[in-house]
């Protein structure tokens, strides 16, 4: 059986928390969803995605149950998951926090920024998926707070995004630009020239870091780009522009240690 392969990075690594950006590698899913396609939302087959889950678990040293997950909806609301629920259970939002140790909380992604969060100290974590609508929300700020309400402390808290796309390949037309230059006229320095008229390119990951900044933690990105590299990782744009029927998920994914 292939074994996934997750990014791990020095920024989270510590005794206290394990965590992992799950790429394509080590999944049971074949043809346009090859790889570890984690997405019940895929027409993939649903054996094979709970498969694929399953391998996410065993890598994170938790079972089945205690890999968790919400039905992500781009808002801005978290979720206390200090208890497990179950598939049928889970809620609608788009973050998580725990400070339960050996529950792994993953938040699924194709292009938007997958946020992991943790106060070592502390004994917290946090993960959030912070596409454009999240981001400009609340969810990473929303996030941070959910995080003080059960024993994190700010000053400790360090959060890494993991793969997203990258301003090279996220193009935007007129009325994306029009609502984020109306939330904050500054927005206007995430937005870089397009060959297409009236459109721009987006610079999201640097959009995320901004605001995770002005909350005064922490952060950096991995620095890996979804759409450039499809050999690691699915990625919706990329289904777009090629007119593919579907497209897979991936998982990142952190845990206190038990």
């Amino acid at each position: 059986m292939n074994t996934p392969k997750p990014i791990q990075s020095e920024v989270l690594k510590n005794a206290a928390t394990t965590h992992g950006f799950f790429t394509r590698i080590g999944g049971a899913s074949t043809g346009i969803y090859e790889g570890l396609n984690v997405g019940l939302g895929s027409d993939d087959e649903r054996e094979t995605v709970l498969e694929n889950r399953r391998r996410v678990a065993k890598s994170m040293g938790v079972t089945d149950d205690r890999l968790m997950m919400v039905y992500q909806v781009h808002s801005a609301d978290v979720a206390i998951a200090d208890t497990p629920w179950t598939m049928d259970n889970r809620p609608k939002q788009d973050a998580m926090v725990c400070s339960t140790p050996d529950i792994a909380i993953g938040i699924m992604t194709a292009d938007c920024g997958p946020v992991l969060f943790q106060d070592a100290e502390n004994g917290v974590i946090g993960a959030a998926h912070a596409g454009w609508k999240g981001a400009t929300g609340g969810i990473l700020e929303n996030t941070i707070s959910a995080m003080e309400t059960i024993g994190a402390e700010r000053e400790n808290i360090v959060a890494l995004l993991g793969p997203t796309i990258s301003q090279k390949h996220y193009e935007v037309g007129p009325e994306f630009i029009e609502n984020i230059l109306d939330m904050n006229a500054k927005n206007e320095t995430y937005f870089a020239p397009s060959t297409n008229a009236n459109h721009a390119m987006f610079n999201l990951p640097q959009y995320i870091l901004d605001r995770l900044h002005g909350q005064e933690v922490k952060a950096s990105w991995t620095g890996d780009c979804t759409y450039s590299d499809e050999k690691q990782f699915f990625s919706y744009r990329r289904k777009t522009h090629r007119s593919e029927a579907d497209y897979g998920r991936q998982i990142s994914v952190i845990k206190i240690n038990g």
